[in-house]
């Protein structure tokens, strides 16, 4: 989205379908100048429905099978909310995620599929699995495949979704016993020709049906039978039944059985939400529930979706009136079928992979942002001011130790003052965004600056915010403070503090800051007071900087970059608790591992040894620094670190990586440290004891 205009209108598409996922693509290469979008999805990934049985049987990866929502919402300048929607209050048009404030809409578009659950099944809730939602159904299949020696496999629903998945579970583990159960006769929807095919390819397979067989009960170890049989099955998976998600009844449209009704334009009764995919009902044109459809109503919903927020003339979606289906068969073969007529063998699954792979290919090849062009005439140095890269937000925006270090001198993470006998300490932080998600923002903006006051063992007092809004109208204004201050004071209260005041302004992008005051109960832990012979504790991950500066490029995946958000949002209090005998201590935040050790160091009069595989990192982190990934502040870290030593490669080049909201780093004398260490367990941390304190000059080495 242009950053020099506005926003004035703020459009939520709910669920991350494929139809959804092509309209972002497409918002991407041509946005609409004005509109916020926001994506709400319960996961950075959504698993394509048309590779599912591949994927079952063993054919694609979990990778292959996932469109990546985090990269598509960078690309289509998107928000992405990590979170299931629970209600949709129509008339105050607010959306409602829990865990966080109201989402607030001017239109909002439904994607989210269906689900298979079972919940008047006994027992399905707590030992089955539905096929739909699928990213939950893959991570459960995934596991099961791999782990169980002699697999018993039951699928409740004898239409086509559940023969190709009791043929794909049947290929991934030929060694399973899998039994295809349906209350009537299965495939019953098929043709005379199709069916006979596909029923041929069960028995091939040893696929045992159950037909015109009612399941009464679900237990951990069986399926029970209203006439008394037991199938045993460790893996009961329910294919059968689909329906609408049990909110959308409440949302004050207009519905056809439970299935949002939408007419030819993909409108709903309401104008301001529209639906697409499997949770809609055409009206004008009645469908069976069908990926086909889905993807062919995505360049008419990508239309109208603009139209209805520009003033522009809504156009109808006219679906064909019969497709090509392509079933899997197990195996690398597969079934086509259309007007009647049935055809199958290993051609037809060499077109269906086709199809399927250029599909999720379009989601892959994005382009990547490149850093704006000078003009031809500028001045002396500018390019080398420049870089070769965006700035990164969060502590990659800072300035660097070493120009801080000339101009400020060395300093501990709070300011400390007296006042009749009372110590406090004091600190701000600020930090440009790197994230779309206020909330999000708000949230690692805040536990970062609190983790000055943690690192200098106060309990947290009071706060002030202080924002810089991105230019929006004054409505999307009073939405935008809504979410930051409910997360801010939600954050801040937790800590034991108050936010007592603050700060707003419009300026060219989001800016969250805070100013925070402590208690101090005992003497301050501060950069002096560590020892020779300390263990160096860590109590978070290193990773943030390498990771959002990917995120930037479109480099790292979306689960990656989801993991590294939930670990800048995690508090540091409790750490702060378990770490009150530690001799010195400080955050590691913007000038990394080696720049803040450099600190105690420095402070202390003593040196440090690291242990490179002892230091944790995020997940992907380091496989991105080893193909040359950088946030814009390392090369400012590495000459501000002071004298640093150890074996070139990507696990020392993160002791220079920035971090946002990163742990707290303590010495704690070394007949304490593994008690500490056991402690921080116990609270939740991630924590590792990473090396010791030297008696060495004020050097580090790492080995």
């Amino acid at each position: 989205m242009t950053p020099d205009f506005p926003f004035t209108r703020d459009l939520v598409l709910i669920g991350g379908g494929h139809t959804h996922a092509l309209v972002l693509r497409r918002w991407g290469m041509q946005p609409l100048v004005g509109v916020r979008v926001t994506v709400i999805n319960p996961g950075p990934t959504a698993p394509y429905s048309g590779m599912l049985p591949g994927f079952v049987a063993g054919h694609y990866t979990r990778d292959e099978l996932d469109i990546d929502l985090v990269r598509l919402a960078r690309f289509a300048g998107a928000r992405i909310i990590d979170g299931a929607v629970a209600a949709i209050d129509p008339v105050a048009r607010h959306i409602s995620v829990p865990g966080r404030p109201p989402i607030v809409y001017d239109v909002a578009s439904l994607d989210v599929g269906i689900t298979s659950a079972m919940p008047t099944l006994p027992g399905f809730v707590d030992f089955g699995i539905p096929a739909k939602p699928l990213g939950r159904f893959a991570s459960r299949w995934d596991s099961f495949r791999n782990s169980v020696e002699t697999p018993q496999i039951a699928v409740i629903g004898g239409g086509v979704a559940g023969a190709e998945l009791a043929l794909a579970m049947h290929h991934a583990r030929s060694d399973a016993t899998v039994h295809l159960i349906d209350r009537g006769r299965v495939l019953d929807a098929l043709g005379y020709t199709a069916r006979r095919k596909m029923l041929e390819a069960l028995q091939a397979a040893g696929v045992v049906v159950v037909e015109n067989a009612e399941a009464v009960q679900v237990t951990k170890k069986e399926v029970i039978l209203a006439d008394g049989r037991r199938i045993p099955s460790g893996f009961t998976t329910g294919a059968a039944g689909a329906k609408p998600h049990d909110w959308i009844a409440d949302i004050g449209v207009d519905l056809h059985d439970g299935f949002v009704a939408v007419d030819a334009n993909l409108q709903s009764s309401d104008p301001a939400v529209f639906a697409a995919g499997d949770c809609a009902h055409l009206t004008a044109n009645p469908r069976p529930k069908a990926g086909v459809f889905a993807v062919r109503e995505a360049p008419v919903l990508f239309d109208n979706l603009r139209a209805v927020l520009s003033g522009g003339a809504l156009r109808p979606y006219v679906p064909q009136k019969d497709y090509l289906k392509l079933i899997s068969l197990g195996g690398k073969t597969a079934l086509a079928e259309k007007f009647g007529t049935a055809r199958a063998g290993p051609l037809l699954w060499r077109w269906k992979d086709h199809i399927d792979v250029k599909f999720m290919r379009q989601f892959e090849d994005l382009p990547v942002m490149a850093a704006p062009k000078p003009p031809l005439t500028h001045a002396l140095g500018l390019k080398e001011a420049q870089g070769h890269k965006p700035m990164c937000g969060g502590c990659g925006a800072k300035v660097g130790r070493g120009a801080l270090m000339d101009v400020l001198g060395a300093g501990d993470d709070a300011g400390i003052i007296t006042t009749g006998g009372v110590q406090q300490v004091i600190s701000t932080d600020h930090l440009r965004s790197f994230w779309a998600d206020p909330v999000v923002m708000t949230r690692i903006a805040a536990v970062h600056a609190l983790g000055d006051i943690w690192a200098m063992g106060a309990a947290p007092q009071a706060v002030t915010l202080n924002l810089i809004l991105p230019r929006m109208s004054p409505e999307l204004q009073r939405r935008t403070l809504a979410e930051i201050t409910a997360t801010a004071r939600e954050v801040v209260s937790e800590a034991g503090a108050e936010i007592v005041g603050g700060h707003t302004s419009l300026g060219a992008e989001l800016t969250i800051g805070f100013s925070v005051t402590g208690i101090c109960a005992t003497p301050p832990k501060t950069l002096q007071g560590a020892n020779p012979g300390d263990a160096l504790i860590l109590t978070k991950p290193l990773g943030s900087g390498v990771i959002m500066a990917a995120e930037m490029d479109g480099a790292a995946s979306g689960a990656v970059v989801n993991n590294a958000l939930i670990h800048m949002q995690k508090s540091q209090a409790g750490a702060a608790d378990v770490l009150t005998t530690a001799h010195a201590m400080t955050d590691v935040t913007g000038f990394g591992l080696a720049g803040h050790l450099n600190g105690i160091c420095a402070a202390s009069g003593v040196g440090a040894r690291l242990n490179l595989l002892d230091i944790p990192v995020m997940d992907g982190a380091l496989d991105l620094a080893e193909s040359g990934v950088r946030s814009s502040l390392y090369a400012d870290n590495v000459s501000g670190a002071g004298d640093v030593f150890g074996p070139a490669g990507a696990r020392f080049d993160l002791l220079f990586d920035p971090q946002t909201a990163g742990g707290l780093l303590a010495t704690v004398p070394h007949e304490r440290a593994a008690t500490v260490l056991a402690d921080l367990h116990a609270a939740g941390y991630p924590a590792a004891i990473i090396g010791d304190i030297t008696d060495s000059p004020v050097a580090i080495k790492a080995v």
